[in-house]
């Protein structure tokens, strides 16, 4: 499964408005220029996240956009499925031989347990001093 563009920045715009909750509404245009990217591309993307629900827009001259619920009730997941569809990571595994079939269903799940466990909070708080588990080595 490859993760396009869409979901890439429609996760950034999750993210922005997710570090910016509870302070009111925030716009594309400084969720772009924080990110470097283009505008109109992000405005392209706000639509299906706000009619999955997942954000609500504010309009007026301090208008923008807010999520419509916590962040730590929404999942990586739900984005990725509103910009990408599925998580799937081939098409037509019903008919494949079974030892191939369960390879992919067992990938298939484990990227859907990724993505359905981790919370806007939990990528909003992460920084980057923040190493994944690597080694230990005591002398």
């Amino acid at each position: 499964m490859k993760i396009s563009t869409k979901g890439r920045y429609g996760l950034t715009i999750m993210i922005e408005l997710a570090k910016k909750h509870g302070e009111g509404p925030t716009s594309l245009k400084t969720i772009a220029q924080a990110n470097e990217l283009s505008e109109h591309y992000l405005e392209q993307l706000i639509a299906p996240l706000r009619n999955a629900g997942l954000v609500k827009s504010i309009r007026g001259a301090y208008g923008g956009y807010e999520l419509t619920n916590a962040p730590s009730k929404i999942t990586a997941g739900d984005v990725i499925r509103v910009l990408e569809g599925p998580i799937t990571p081939v098409e037509g595994i019903e008919d494949e031989e079974p030892a191939k079939r369960e390879l992919w269903i067992r990938i298939r799940d484990a990227i859907r347990g990724v993505l359905d466990n981790t919370t806007l909070e939990d990528l909003a708080s992460h920084s980057d001093d923040q190493e994944p588990d690597g080694y230990m080595f005591y002398i």
